[in-house]
């Protein structure tokens, strides 16, 4: 684009053509999740069946970024009906196009199920999972082809870039930056409109960093944005450039993210070809360039000192924050550094005005924010919603609730580093400031639910496991205290506690906390600390009784059948692999323990609770 007015001429004949074509519109979600599904082998056939049946120039295919229902992969959704598909596997695309594309009718099997009404629902409109999300970052993927810049640019994709450069000066552009109450995504929180105005004000050659170093266990968000939208975060980070006057950027992301680094990489060259990167951007006068850094997979390079050294190229350790990066940060320079989902919000503050941003969430955490919810939760998958929705709504009202009628019993927001949070606090509004209240923290946006079959001993143990080997190992706080911390849950798992564990644990984690270097030492004890605040009588059976009242520590349970409840359907026998279980059918079985491996088979599969935890 030479300058302005051909962008906008550009956009516009986008929009005309788009609102003028007659054709249907698929839109196929290809990322990673649903990718895993089998989105190749479906829209294989679905070009082949659309030429067969001679409806190939009729019908446009987008392959999309995720859609966020992970758990129904791979989707479909029909416009301009919304129609709604989900799990599709390749036979049902003859039908899909036969029945739906060329005779307007549903096929029923792919609707979604409301388990609740147990009615199907046609479109992503109807269903809970979606009607109770404000997807502000998330709602246009399902109408992009993450490969395509004109598709965004259709979108009003890089109308935020116009703005900031030939409407506002950069003082203007941070000033609606902090109207709008911005707080960073990465976990942290800080306030992003100060954190540009402090990096702006400190000479030197300014650099703006995107943190696409997404490590927590089970959390995809950044890496969703990337794959299905990644110009919203180059524009933001164009936006952010304007604002505090940098001339170049760099996007670190993880190694094992090939398809956002494959989308992106097309997105930079694309941006490049169409003069939103490079020298005199729309004839502007400003210059300002974007470079992909891909990182070795090191948790610990999220913190961002650490972060700017392994950019450097040297190993990436944390420094102690006596000099902040805004001022001294990446080659001693003042350094801008947000993570990929808040430099995705900026083009949308932008657009929609700080003002109007700001009335979404809560008096000291506006916007939205992005969770991947995971584990014992019947919805699993990618969730948008205000600042200040509560864990509640999050995990029934969204994400369906516990599967297999157990009960709930915790949730772990902010990954490995976070909090367990008890039943008690299900009506807590997330935000940052709440959940820190109750010694979680948010994070990125991980959200582990767990269900009454959940060992908080084993959570704990599982969590500082990860964290001892992801530690770069330079202070002593964090390198032993996390090392002597498994080293007495290990113990406590197998049914060799004793009576001074717990205050050691509490001593241990206050210790941390206090003195460790880094974010990542200070927050590693948080599962511990939180699980023994609110679930302390499990560490108790564990250590008096050696007794894992879960069924999760092998050495400290047993499996019984019970007579009374047992019916004799023999599936618990069938589905044994040591064939431990004996008896007739219709007629009470017996569980020898001597065989027994303790699999966990039969609990899972007996329909009359007949199957205990001794």
């Amino acid at each position: 684009m030479e300058n302005r007015s051909s962008l906008e001429g550009h956009r516009k004949s986008l929009q005309d053509n788009r609102d003028s074509s007659e054709k249907r519109l698929i839109s196929l979600c290809a990322g990673s999740g649903c990718g895993a599904y089998g989105t190749d082998k479906v829209y294989k056939i679905l070009l082949e069946e659309l030429e067969k049946q001679g409806l190939a120039d009729k019908i446009e295919i987008k392959l999309t970024g995720c859609h966020g229902f992970c758990e129904r992969g791979p989707l479909m959704v029909i416009h301009p009906e919304k129609i709604f598909y989900s799990r599709i596997q390749p036979e049902d695309v003859p039908e899909i196009v036969e029945t739906t594309l060329k005779n307007g009718e549903i096929v029923t099997k792919l609707l979604f199920k409301d388990l609740g009404t147990k009615k199907k629902l046609e479109t992503e409109a109807e269903i809970p999972f979606y009607k109770l999300q404000q997807r502000l970052i998330f709602g246009k993927n399902p109408m992009i082809d993450p490969r395509s810049i004109d598709d965004y640019i259709t979108e009003d994709g890089y109308k935020g870039m116009e703005k900031a450069l030939f409407d506002m000066k950069p003082d203007q552009i941070i000033d609606e930056i902090k109207t709008s109450g911005l707080r960073g995504r990465g976990g942290g929180g800080f306030p992003t409109g100060i954190k540009w105005a402090t990096c702006a004000h400190h000479d030197g050659d300014r650099y703006v960093i995107c943190n696409a170093d997404e490590g927590d266990p089970g959390a995809y968000m950044d890496r969703s944005i990337l794959e299905g939208n990644p110009h919203s975060v180059i524009e933001g980070m164009i936006i952010g450039a304007i604002a505090i006057g940098s001339k170049q950027g760099y996007i670190y992301v993880r190694h094992e993210y090939p398809l956002a680094v494959d989308n992106l990489t097309k997105a930079i060259d694309d941006a490049r070809k169409y003069g939103f990167l490079g020298k005199n951007i729309l004839n502007s006068g400003f210059d300002f360039d974007l470079k992909i850094s891909r990182g070795g997979g090191a948790f610990v390079c999220g913190e961002s000192t650490a972060l700017m050294a392994s950019l450097e190229g040297k190993p990436g350790r944390p420094k102690a924050k006596y000099v902040h990066t805004v001022e001294k940060g990446f080659r001693d320079s003042p350094t801008n550094l947000n993570n990929v989902e808040t430099w995705a919000n900026v083009p949308v503050i932008l657009n929609m005005g700080a003002d109007k941003y700001a009335d979404i969430g809560t008096e000291k955490s506006k916007g939205t924010k992005i969770f991947s919810l995971v584990g014992k939760v019947v919805n699993t998958g990618l969730v948008e919603v205000p600042m200040g929705t509560s864990l509640r709504t999050i995990i029934f009202d969204i994400g369906g609730g516990i599967p297999n009628k157990r009960k709930f019993k915790a949730v772990q927001t902010g990954g490995p580093s976070g909090g367990c949070i008890p039943e008690m606090f299900l009506d807590l509004g997330v935000d940052f400031d709440e959940l820190s209240k109750v010694g979680s923290i948010m994070g990125s946006g991980g959200m582990i639910v767990m269900d009454q079959d959940t060992c908080m001993v084993d959570v704990a143990r599982y969590f500082v496991d990860f964290l001892k080997d992801e530690s770069c190992g330079q202070c002593n706080p964090c390198r032993e205290g996390l090392k002597r911390m498994l080293e007495i849950l290990d113990r406590i798992c197998a049914g060799d506690g004793v009576e001074g564990d717990i205050p050691v644990l509490e001593e241990l984690g206050e210790m941390m906390q206090k003195f460790s270097l880094c974010g990542l030492g200070t927050s590693a004890p948080n599962p511990v600390v939180t699980s023994l605040l609110y679930f302390k009588d499990e560490y108790e059976a564990h250590i008096k009784d050696k007794k894992c009242p879960a069924g999760v520590c092998k050495p400290l349970f047993y499996y019984e059948i019970d007579a009374d409840a047992c019916k004799g359907c023999t599936l618990c026998a069938k589905k044994c692999p040591e064939i431990a279980i004996v008896g007739e059918k219709k007629k009470p079985h017996v569980l020898d323990n001597n065989k027994c491996v303790k699999c966990g088979i039969c609990y899972e599969v007996c329909k009359f609770g007949a199957v205990k935890i001794m």
